[in-house]
């Protein structure tokens, strides 16, 4: 790195990154960037149809630097043999992004907010949740964490968690968002559960592979994603910038974590969230 000019810090040329949850609307905000810094992105995701689509987006002007895998990241055999698959075209990976999780959006939601509610959690939801993010995330750092640490290279994991993975819900947002049966929205136990998980995830995984593997995690804030404006003005109101994210504003970290620019950080929990946290 001593001879390494600053542009050249940020670059990830020749660098294979995989991301879980592909689809998902966080990953299709940061792909681009990490297509424009060189990368060569392995997209995983539980359906096909989710990364087809991406491949058809970019593969015209970014042809050889996208691969698409199914995946369900909670099926270990499943992950064996899509890892056997990556290993004998890749032989490694430089990068692996765990960011699939499943996001109990208001908006997306049956109308049945009860079942929102510590109360009435349903334990087929909770296991659900933590399978997917939680278990997913072990399983995928388990395997391609290993294949990274033979890499004389070594490698870089990110694991993607939330302002909510440090701070509880603050459940007076959600007042009078509210079913057709006057049942009330609360922020499921489960997300703060997962997210604080993966903290602990990535203190592990960083003192387990410190000499090879950097893992690091990013706690970001909400995004605008055309939310209620009362909601919007609630949880602004929280947020001592004043507003939610923009879907661009977590491109330059992200490209930071993963390129030598953070070389010498390991073990960090990096909040992005409009200084949500510092209250």
């Amino acid at each position: 790195m001593k001879n390494q000019s600053y542009t050249n810090l940020f670059s990830l040329k020749e660098k294979t990154i995989l991301i879980t949850g592909a689809g998902g609307f966080l990953a299709s905000k940061f792909i681009p960037v990490l297509l424009d810094h060189g990368a060569r992105l392995i997209l995983l995701d539980k359906l096909t149809k989710n990364i087809s689509n991406l491949l058809k987006k970019y593969n015209e002007n970014y042809q050889n630097q996208i691969f698409i895998y199914e995946l369900d990241i909670t099926d270990e055999e499943n992950i064996k043999i899509v890892y056997n698959k990556i290993k004998s075209k890749f032989l490694s990976i430089d990068c692996l992004i765990n960011n699939a999780a499943n996001n109990p959006k208001i908006e997306n939601l049956d109308s049945n907010f009860k079942n929102s509610s510590f109360e009435n959690f349903s334990l087929e939801n909770w296991k659900d949740d933590l399978s997917v993010s939680l278990t997913g995330s072990f399983l995928m750092t388990k395997h391609f964490g290993s294949l990274m640490f033979k890499n004389k290279k070594g490698g870089v994991i990110l694991n993607i968690s939330s302002d909510l993975g440090i701070i509880g819900p603050d459940q007076r947002i959600y007042e009078g968002t509210i079913d057709n049966k006057n049942n009330r929205y609360y922020k499921p136990v489960s997300y703060s559960v997962v997210k604080s998980g993966l903290i602990g995830l990535t203190r592990y995984t960083a003192t387990y592979w410190p000499k090879k593997i950097r893992c690091n995690v990013l706690c970001p804030g909400g995004i605008e994603n055309n939310q209620d404006k009362n909601f919007l003005k609630k949880v602004s109101d929280k947020i001592p910038i004043g507003r939610l994210a923009k879907d661009s504003e977590l491109n330059g970290i992200i490209v930071f974590l993963l390129s030598d620019a953070s070389s010498y950080m390991t073990g960090a929990i990096i909040n992005v969230d409009g200084g949500r946290t510092a209250w």
